[in-house]
């Protein structure tokens, strides 16, 4: 009867950490932003970093870059756009650390970024962003945490 409760436990305990990933049902900090508002840069402080290896979560397959990078499970922000026709995105992050970004668009696409904002820190840019929902992650890529700066910010196509 002993075993069968270590198992059980072992199965419980290392199935709920297998779970843990990404989640773009939870919401972040919200904004609602136009894409003509968004022309000026918006800049948000953020605590990058989290304890979730995106690499091991089946549900990120992201459309850019893949690789290694921590996160939380709820997005640190979560956008409202409206207004994105005409625009391109540029979703960028300035750190004290080696940063990553992860990105769910309004038409379910994960984007990930390591290092394209030089520094080693990442940049995603969404050449026709939908209007919706827009949720990002800020990591690290090895699990450290530090403070961070988010940047959004439109261009014309």
């Amino acid at each position: 009867m002993n075993r069968i409760y270590w198992v059980f436990a072992f199965l419980v305990l290392s199935g709920g950490s297998a779970l843990a990933c990404p989640d773009y049902a939870k919401s972040g900090d919200t904004y609602e932003l136009t894409g003509s508002e968004l022309y000026s840069v918006h800049k948000y402080n953020v605590r990058a970093g989290g304890n979730i290896n995106i690499e091991k979560c089946s549900n990120v397959t992201p459309q850019t870059d893949r690789g290694r990078g921590y996160v939380t499970e709820a997005p640190d922000f979560t956008f409202n756009l409206s207004g994105m026709g005409k625009y391109t995105l540029t979703v960028s992050v300035e750190s004290d650390c080696d940063s990553v970004l992860l990105v769910n668009t309004a038409s379910a696409g994960w984007y990930y970024d390591d290092d394209d904002n030089g520094n080693l820190d990442a940049k995603v840019n969404l050449t026709r962003p939908s209007d919706g929902w827009l949720d990002v992650w800020v990591g690290t890529h090895d699990g450290a945490v530090c403070d961070a700066m988010l940047s959004m910010e439109t261009f014309d196509r």
